[in-house]
């Protein structure tokens, strides 16, 4: 296999989690009777540009089917750091009713509805029907299509290059990563900015965020890598933020490699951090996958632990990390009997791999466990807070990453 982006031959294993099935592949009740499919799921790191990446096997057509599960707008966090960004991007850029907007995999239209609203012309590109629906039925005009370099020549051939294009937590998700970017240049107007999220590689090493690997995830990204491909597409990083969301994140803005703005200090400065914690050396990547396995052994001793004692766990987020997680660990229903979450797209569900059936929320109340694991341990705060009142009954909460930590009551103990 070669280097995604640079085609290098790759040589240099990351992270090994055997098997596993697609993480966004829910279950129905007959699907329960059917064979699974399951693929192997190992990174591999290049050397030479420092890309990490899956080893190819599952097509992107596989992974995100008509059916896709995941709504952005289930996340009430989610929601208002989409609004907060639109607030600022209009401010910034001035955007307004003569203005053009593209958002790459606009799911349910978590984002652009706050453009509609405030009656800046925008689209959304989405190739996942059940999400597109959910856009559509908000006003939002949305192509369910994948989006690279052939889509985005044809929206400027008919003259609708974009002033901003959005892409959150896509850019890890496309499997021809140097055709999407040329895409984005293909679309952006002279002049125009191009903003990218996705989870900085030099966090998920740094708090053993090994669960946000799975198929859907092609590409794991640095700063330093995603500036090379923008380089190579002709395209330029303009400036870079540091986020929170999604345990740790960088939010990049890009232009034309001709742009006459200045790039600002913030890109060096991260550039220079990914260089001390030695992001370009093959050093920073060995190692990683016995930190892995220990919170994977951590987690299977608390459950089997829970289970001798005769408590009872549920778990909180049927989320894509959640799931590799409980399949790299292989856990089960006899250590998990379900999972809740507050998508109905999930409910009524099992998750792939563990078969372990999915719930609405109102499934702690009434089963009352003796501890909710919050799979998506992203928002660990957000689900606490809302759903507090399991401590009426003293059930506490648990993540397991990036180590084992249960909250008693306002304190934390780390296992």
């Amino acid at each position: 296999m070669n280097c995604r982006h640079c085609t290098r031959p790759l040589e240099h294993v990351f992270l090994d989690l055997g098997f596993a099935p697609p993480s966004n592949a829910y279950l129905t009740a007959d699907d329960l009777h059917a064979p699974e499919t399951w693929y192997p799921l190992k990174l591999y790191v290049c050397a030479h540009c420092w890309l990490v990446q899956t080893e190819d096997y599952a097509r992107a057509d596989e992974l995100f089917r008509p059916d896709y599960a995941y709504f952005s707008s289930t996340s009430s966090g989610w929601l208002e750091h989409a609004r907060r960004y639109v607030e600022a991007q209009r401010e910034r850029l001035a955007l307004g009713p003569d203005s053009f907007v593209i958002e790459v995999a606009a799911n349910d239209g978590y984002l652009l509805r706050h453009l509609v609203a405030a009656g800046i012309p925008c689209l959304g590109i989405e190739p996942t029907a059940s999400t597109a629906a959910a856009a559509e039925k908000l006003g939002i005009p949305m192509l369910r299509e994948f989006f690279g370099e052939a889509l985005a020549k044809q929206l400027a051939a008919q003259g609708r290059q974009a002033d901003l294009i959005i892409g959150n937590n896509v850019y890890a998700h496309v499997p021809d990563i140097n055709d999407f970017t040329r895409g984005l240049k293909a679309a952006l107007k002279p002049g125009g900015i191009v903003t990218l999220e996705f989870p900085h590689l030099m966090r998920l090493i740094e708090h053993t965020q090994f669960d946000t690997a799975y198929h859907e995830h092609f590409s794991y990204l640095s700063l330093h890598t995603a500036s090379r491909i923008f380089e190579a597409a002709g395209l330029r990083v303009l400036e870079v933020e540091e986020l929170t969301t999604h345990g740790g994140s960088l939010r990049i803005h890009g232009c034309h490699a001709d742009d006459p703005r200045a790039t600002t200090g913030a890109v060096e400065e991260l550039l220079a951090s990914e260089r001390a914690a030695g992001l370009l050396e093959l050093s920073a990547y060995q190692g990683f996958q016995a930190r892995a396995d220990k919170v994977k052994d951590d987690l299977l001793h608390f459950l089997i632990e829970q289970k001798r004692a005769g408590k009872t766990v549920a778990a909180y987020g049927a989320a894509a990390k959640g799931n590799t997680l409980l399949n790299y660990a292989g856990v089960k229903p006899d250590l998990l009997p379900f999972v809740c979450d507050a998508a109905p797209a999930k409910q009524g569900k099992f998750m792939p791999g563990s078969h372990i059936p999915i719930l609405p929320p109102s499934a702690l109340r009434l089963h009352k466990p003796d501890f909710v694991l919050i799979l998506p341990w992203n928002i660990a705060d957000e689900v606490s807070a809302q759903h507090g009142y399991v401590h009426e009954w003293h059930a506490q909460y648990v993540v397991a990453v990036p180590q084992l930590a249960v909250t008693l009551g306002n304190h934390r103990t780390d296992g």
